[in-house]
């Protein structure tokens, strides 16, 4: 993410989202209210007599401007979109007060404009920032002649796989077993390699085969072996990307993963519960009498409601008051661990019961 103007008092910010960390950021630095423009591409009705043409529309691209009324962000997709009330555009082409969807792109200027900025925002921002300059981990976990890859991004895990080879048992008799071996593992290093800056990799998995092939990296690809460790797991696949995580593997490789610190975030504030501690609130009503009591040192809340409670003024609150604030995905473990208590929790300086 790169900030190419900044002006808080009259409330713009310019940034240019690089990553898809940076787009699921976003989705939650904008809020329902603010203002957004960026260029974009709409089907405009053609006059010009051709039928077709006419029933059909033309596409133009151009720049557009809208009060935001719906924030959605996919995951799977890795789409970005901003829907409102259109309030500055080519009037000669689309009314001004009639509907649109902004699709916000990679490496595409989005202004953001905003009555007040609040200190979480710019907060969050900057991390978005910093972030980006940071590198990510790999869980690969692999099982007989299947592989799972877990690309650890700021809102969550991203699968992908399962990669395949043909490799045969053991037991049954194949003089191609060795050369099939290989072309597995290299299809396993291909896939590893498409993603720029790695700064480690948890290789992973309930047999040997994760040992093989860390062997194989030490001599074939000296390189990714050197940001490699090997993790035991008792299952293949997602579940067993599901056990690196909860051993805190990635967090001790990569303290600043983000991830790995909301998890170990959620996990301290369970581990409170389940201690019966009275230093805890959570849901709602307890969270926010907590804070304007000033009484909380922590504060935990699920990504989704920073703008469906309005609770930016709070947290900043929090902030002044010299606690901290730690926005949790909703995409992992951890968040839905946190949205199961109402979506928010805080650890308390002292006992308000």
């Amino acid at each position: 993410m790169k900030i190419i103007k900044q002006d808080t008092k009259e409330g713009i910010i310019e940034v240019v989202p690089e990553t898809l960390d940076d787009l699921w950021h976003l989705s939650h630095i904008v809020e329902v209210g603010d203002n957004a423009s960026s260029k974009t591409t709409r089907r405009i009705q053609d006059n010009t007599g051709d039928k077709l043409r006419s029933d059909r529309g033309v596409k133009k691209t151009f720049y557009l401007g809208l009060d935001i009324e719906n924030i959605t962000f996919h995951l799977f997709t890795g789409k970005l979109r901003l829907t409102g009330v259109i309030t500055r555009g080519p009037e000669d082409l689309i009314p001004l007060g009639s509907h649109h969807t902004l699709e916000v792109k990679l490496n595409t200027p989005l202004t953001i404009i905003k009555e007040r900025w609040p200190k979480w925002a710019i907060k969050r921002l900057n991390q978005a920032i910093d972030a980006s300059k940071k590198l990510a981990a790999i869980i690969v976990v692999l099982e007989d002649d299947t592989a799972t890859l877990g690309l650890m991004r700021q809102f969550g895990i991203e699968y992908y796989g399962p990669i395949k080879g043909s490799v045969s048992g053991k037991r049954i008799v194949d003089k191609n077993r060795q050369k099939n071996i290989v072309k597995f593992y290299e299809k396993v290093v291909e896939s590893i390699v498409k993603f720029d800056s790695i700064q480690n990799i948890v290789i992973a998995g309930p047999g040997f085969v994760k040992n093989d092939f860390h062997d194989y990296l030490k001599e074939k690809h000296k390189d990714l072996a050197k940001i490699s460790i090997i993790e035991p797991t008792g299952s293949g696949g997602r579940v067993g990307i599901a056990e690196v995580l909860k051993k805190g593997t990635v967090e001790k490789l990569t303290a600043e993963n983000r991830v790995a610190i909301e998890m170990g975030a959620v996990n301290r504030l369970l581990e409170q519960i389940g201690k019966n501690s009275s230093k805890i609130a959570y849901g709602l009503r307890e969270v926010k009498n907590a804070i304007n009591l000033g009484a909380v040192d922590e504060l935990l809340i699920l990504d989704t409601k920073v703008a469906s409670e309005n609770m930016g003024d709070l947290m900043d609150m929090v902030e002044n008051m010299k606690g901290t604030v730690m926005v949790i995905s909703s995409e992992h473990e951890g968040g839905k661990q946190l949205e199961s208590l109402g979506g928010m929790a805080a650890i308390l300086r002292y006992n308000i019961s």
